[in-house]
């Protein structure tokens, strides 16, 4: 298990969510945490620590009037951290050269390749060619349809359902385009109440590339969980429950516990 650092950006301003609030239509989302820091603050505090491929994510569709503030702070983050940190939203194989010539590890791609509803080959195929699976980290962030069903990929800023659920014959399928994958467990993501269990075990249960799995930690106990039915084999990323982020986990002893995980 290793711990994989965030910084979430939205409107201009680096904050913590719930992902399921996101909406285009007003650039809203329900808020846990604002920042009076910039992102290059983060990536700064990251970088001493020696925290590798943490996710910078913008949470603004392209064509919002806050993307470009947005994007500005991605950037500082990245070019205060070059090569230290992973980034996604909106990424696609015509914007992805750009976000790594300014110091991104890998791009981290949903929207691009899952559209209509299903695995759209081509953008996947263009990504390759333009990045190389060595710098692509494919994003299976997921919610259920219905209590007990299966996960169901989902994009557009976790607003929209795909047809596609997250299995492990479909990771077999994509793990020779990408370096690894990052999944967000939605209906539990910024809520800080538990994490999903199931879906931590079904992870846990393929490992064959590096997988990090976020959404809903809160507590040690629930680092214990993703140690065990994760069988060892999975990173963790944390936000609203970090004291960096207003939340109850002092930062310091989350990266202690992983240290020790670790030996």
């Amino acid at each position: 298990m290793d711990f994989r650092p965030c910084i979430d950006i939205h409107n201009g301003r680096v904050k913590q969510i719930v992902g399921g609030s996101l909406r285009d239509a007003d650039d809203g989302a329900r808020e846990n945490f604002v920042s009076e820091q910039d992102a290059a603050f983060y990536a700064r505090l990251y970088r001493r620590q020696g925290l590798r491929e943490g996710h910078v994510i913008l949470l603004n569709a392209r064509d919002s009037e806050y993307y470009g503030e947005t994007k500005q702070q991605a950037l500082l983050a990245l070019r205060e951290y070059p090569g230290g940190l992973q980034v996604g939203g909106g990424i696609t194989a015509e914007n992805a050269s750009e976000f790594l010539e300014a110091g991104a590890s890998a791009v981290i791609v949903t929207s691009y390749v899952f559209r209509g509803g299903q695995i759209h080959y081509e953008n996947l195929r263009k990504l390759v060619s333009e990045v190389g699976r060595e710098h692509l980290v494919l994003d299976l962030s997921c919610r259920r349809k219905e209590p007990g069903g299966s996960y169901y990929i989902v994009t557009d800023r976790w607003q929209s359902f795909t047809e596609e659920c997250v299995t492990g014959e479909l990771m077999d399928e994509l793990s020779s385009c990408c370096r690894e994958f990052l999944v967000h467990a939605v209906d539990v993501e910024g809520k800080a109440e538990g994490i999903e269990r199931d879906l931590v075990a079904q992870l846990g249960s393929w490992g064959k590339l590096p997988v990090t799995y976020a959404g809903g930690v809160h507590s040690f106990a629930d680092l214990d969980e993703i140690c065990e039915l994760g069988k060892g084999r999975l990173n963790v990323t944390i936000g609203s429950a970090l004291d960096l982020f207003g939340g109850p986990m002092p930062y310091s002893e989350v990266l202690k516990y992983i240290k020790e995980k670790m030996q």
